[in-house]
C-alpha cells in the first residue's frame, strides 16, 4: 500500500476540527464540511469520512464517563429501574432523528451540505441560543441527568432532529431542548454526551452500508488516522467544555456561530 500523504494530512486537519467542535455547540459537521472545502476534502468518500471519525469522539464520552456508562448498563440487563430508565430515556430520544435521517437522508446530502445552508445555519442556531438561553437557562428542575423523565427525553430528541440540518449543531439542538424541559445546563450537556453515543453509531452504520464497504486501503487507514486524531482531541475538550458551562453562559459560542455564518455568506455572495 502506497500512503497517500496529502490525504492523510487533509485527515489529520480535520479529525483535529471534528475533536474540537463535537461536543460544542457550533457543529462539528458545519464546520468540517467548511475545512473540507477549503482544503479540497469533498466528495463520497469525504461525507463518508466525517461520519464515520466522530465516533472517535463518541469513544472520548465512553471513556470519560465509562463508570456511570458500565453501571448503568448492567443495571440495564439486569433489570434494575435505575439502569432501565436512564437508557430508555436515551433509546426514547434517539428514535426522532433516527427515523428522520433514514427518510430523509439523501435529500439532506444533496441540498445541505454545502457552505452557504450550513452558514445560515450556524446563524439561525445562533439566535435560538441566545433567546432560549436567556429564557430558560436558570429556571431549571431537573438539575441531574439520572433525574430525566420520559416525557423531557422525547423533547430533547425532537430537538435533535434539528442537528440533521448541517450548521446547526447537535450539542446545541440537544442543550436547548433540555432547557427548554427543565433540565440544569450539565445535566442537558451530559445527556447530550450520552445520546450521541447511538446516534453516531447509527449515523456511521448507515453511512457504512450506504458506501457497500468498497473502500481502498488508503481511505480505510484514512480513516484510522481521523478517528484517532478526533479522540485524542475530544477527551480534552469534553472536560475542559463541562468546566467552563458550570461558571458562565453559552452566549460565547453563539456570538462565534453569528461571526462564522456571516463570513462564510460574505464570501459566498460578495467576494
Amino acid at each position: 500500500m502506497t500512503l497517500n500523504l496529502i490525504l492523510i494530512l487533509k485527515a489529520i486537519i480535520v479529525g483535529i476540527v471534528e475533536g474540537i467542535t463535537e461536543f460544542l455547540p457550533i457543529s462539528s459537521t458545519g464546520h468540517m464540511i467548511i475545512v473540507g472545502n477549503f482544503i479540497n476534502f469533498k466528495g463520497e468518500f469525504a461525507n463518508l469520512f466525517e461520519i464515520v471519525i466522530q465516533l472517535g469522539a463518541i469513544l472520548a464520552i465512553v471513556v470519560l464517563y465509562w463508570k456511570k456508562i458500565w453501571s448503568s448498563l448492567v443495571g440495564f440487563f439486569k433489570l434494575e429501574k435505575k439502569g432501565l430508565k436512564f437508557w430508555t430515556n436515551i433509546i426514547v430520544a434517539f428514535i426522532p432523528a433516527a427515523v428522520l435521517g433514514v427518510l430523509f437522508a439523501d435529500k439532506i446530502d444533496q441540498l445541505l451540505f454545502s457552505p452557504v445552508p450550513v452558514a445560515i445555519a450556524l446563524i439561525v442556531g445562533a439566535i435560538m441560543m441566545i433567546i432560549i438561553e436567556n429564557r430558560f437557562r436558570d429556571n431549571y428542575v431537573t438539575p441531574d441527568v439520572d433525574e430525566i423523565n420520559l416525557k423531557q427525553a422525547f423533547k430533547i430528541g425532537c430537538f435533535q432532529c434539528l442537528a440533521l440540518w448541517p450548521g446547526m449543531s447537535r450539542s446545541a439542538s440537544t442543550i436547548m431542548g433540555g432547557w427548554i424541559t427543565g433540565l440544569s445546563t450539565v445535566a442537558a450537556a451530559e445527556f447530550s454526551f450520552f445520546l450521541a453515543i447511538p446516534t453516531m453509531f447509527g449515523a456511521t452504520a448507515y453511512s457504512l452500508m450506504k458506501s457497500g464497504f468498497t473502500l481502498t486501503s488508503n481511505e480505510v487507514f484514512t480513516l484510522v488516522v481521523g478517528f484517532i486524531v478526533s479522540f485524542l482531541v475530544a477527551l480534552i475538550v469534553v472536560d475542559k467544555f463541562i468546566g467552563y458551562l458550570k461558571k458562565k453562559p453559552m452566549k460565547v459560542f453563539a456570538v462565534y456561530r453569528l461571526f462564522v455564518g456571516v463570513i462564510i455568506l460574505s464570501f459566498a455572495f460578495f467576494i
